[in-house]
């Protein structure tokens, strides 16, 4: 029964969506019909008229004693003149046809991509709201769990600081995933950042060894200069590192290896990380950057996220003024490329 209830709960927003579509296809089509039999009854009407007049102007040349035959009469200027100005009249129809048909089109592709846009931003809402609750609930549950046992009973110290120590790791991430909540939240309004001088390879060393720590089954190399001094944010440039390199090991499930490579030029820093993972399809790479965006279902993957980490590397680039594109690592795995400016 719980099944079958999570199954009608899924399909009612969607049998709806589908509705609503079959419900505008049917008007679209109603108006497009609409609109080629008027246009039909107006070429036809223009015709009629055309017809009648012509045969009001042979009547009257007949009367005047001008109608010498049938082809004297088409030759005729005054004829000629009223089979112009009705053929004016039928291009106008036509053309004013064909232009409101051309503007329906571009409306319903509009609305259609529009539409489309509404589902899968549901979609995505939807697949937050599932992985931000798992998000929530697993370390949540896992500190509860160590507070519970540490209560029920007196354990060893070796055992009482192991609870702890992983407590203070889940509560670590719950303040992560606040604060990437909060950061996505600002960039929706507009995120400014507070530029100062900074040594961007100390930044990169220091992200690095935090995260060696975390992920001890991960080896991270780093490949940079010494000294490279950028005008940054210091926060947010150990964030957006941070999600890079946390998405390279979430999707590394063989060869867990992430290389960070820091170059400059003149004006500009160029920052690579990359990983030795399952790789990004190339469908998939214009989608990455958005909002809530994870591939697959939250039904059938099996790697944690929220779908806001890229979104936050993409705003804390944007807010430097740089750029980012996504590439394939040889011979397998994913590499971003960023580029600042250094002022």
């Amino acid at each position: 029964m719980i099944a079958r209830k999570k199954v009608s709960a899924v399909s009612a927003p969607n049998d709806a969506g589908r509705k609503i579509k079959l419900l505008t296809y049917v008007i679209i089509a109603y108006l497009v019909l609409g609109l080629v039999w008027w246009s039909y009854l107006l070429y036809t009407k223009n015709q009629d008229a055309f017809l009648a007049k012509a045969e009001l102007l042979r009547v009257g040349m007949v009367a005047e004693g001008i109608y010498d035959s049938e082809e004297s009469f088409q030759a005729h200027p005054r004829y000629l003149e009223l089979k112009q100005k009705y053929k004016r009249q039928e291009m106008m129809i036509l053309g004013e046809a064909g232009l409101l048909v051309l503007t329906m089109s571009i409306g319903i592709w509009l609305m259609n991509r529009g539409f489309l846009k509404e589902i899968q931003l549901a979609k995505q809402k939807r697949n937050f709201l599932l992985s931000i609750t798992h998000e929530l609930k697993s370390p949540l549950a896992a500190i509860r769990l160590a507070l519970d046992t540490i209560k029920r009973r007196p354990l060893e110290r070796d055992k009482v600081e192991l609870l702890t120590g992983n407590g203070i790791k889940d509560t670590e991430r719950l303040k992560k995933l606040v604060d990437n909540l909060l950061l996505a939240a600002k960039m929706e309004d507009r995120f400014e950042t507070g530029k100062e001088p900074q040594n961007l390879t100390d930044i990169a060393k220091g992200i690095i060894n935090e995260l060696i720590l975390r992920h001890e089954d991960t080896e991270i190399t780093l490949d940079a200069p010494p000294k490279v001094i950028v005008e940054v944010d210091k926060q947010s440039i150990q964030i957006m590192l941070s999600n890079l390199i946390e998405n390279g090991i979430k999707y590394s499930y063989e060869i867990k290896s992430i290389g960070v490579k820091i170059h400059e030029s003149n004006e500009t820093v160029s920052i690579s990380v990359m990983d030795e993972g399952i790789g990004i399809p190339d469908e998939e790479k214009d989608h990455i950057f958005d909002k809530f965006y994870r591939v697959g279902s939250e039904d059938t993957r099996t790697t944690k996220g929220t779908g806001l980490g890229l979104y936050i590397v993409k705003g804390i680039v944007n807010a430097h003024k740089g750029q980012i594109n996504v590439t394939d690592n040889i011979p397998r795995g994913t590499v971003f490329n960023i580029t600042l400016p250094k002022t």
